[in-house]
């Protein structure tokens, strides 16, 4: 039928950073490196001849670096780093031009939660820090050995 369902492990090395101002030490300034995130989904799509429109869900993760600094003279007052679970919902639009070559489009929110983070080697600092994360992906698709059954 024209119904699709998948499932999909896929790993990225990432260099998503973002920073804020520190709650607890206002002078101070926190950074946070996502260096790799993994998604591990369910597909479920409906193909349209050769264009297949489908939704996504499942588990994230994500590996991170945090860095606490002094704002004015950007000493390092502490790190931390960790490996973030989360959950992800996305969808994506798929072209097959060719029988073995497709084009395509997805869009991933992970929803990854807030946790407090301990600094060190700086005592009694730790921050609350939210790590929700939107992923566009666009893709080139090559299927080996010849043409799938379906138009898709």
């Amino acid at each position: 039928g024209q119904f699709v369902v998948g499932l999909e492990a896929q790993g990225n090395w990432a260099d998503f950073s973002g920073r804020n101002v520190s709650i607890v030490a206002p002078l101070t300034t926190n950074r946070t490196q996502i260096d790799a995130f993994g998604l591990f989904t369910g597909k479920l799509g409906y193909a349209f001849n050769n264009v297949l429109v489908y939704a996504t869900g499942g588990a994230a993760v994500q590996a991170v670096d945090y860095r606490w600094y002094t704002t004015a003279t950007n000493v390092t007052g502490g790190t931390a780093d960790d490996t973030r679970w989360g959950a992800t919902v996305g969808a994506g639009l798929e072209w097959a031009f060719t029988p073995n070559w497709s084009a395509g489009v997805q869009y991933n929110h992970l929803f990854m939660g807030r946790d407090d983070v301990t600094f060190a080697p700086a005592p009694n600092v730790a921050e609350r820090i939210r790590l929700d994360t939107d992923v566009f992906t666009g893709r080139i698709n090559y299927r080996f050995g010849g043409p799938a059954p379906m138009r898709y």
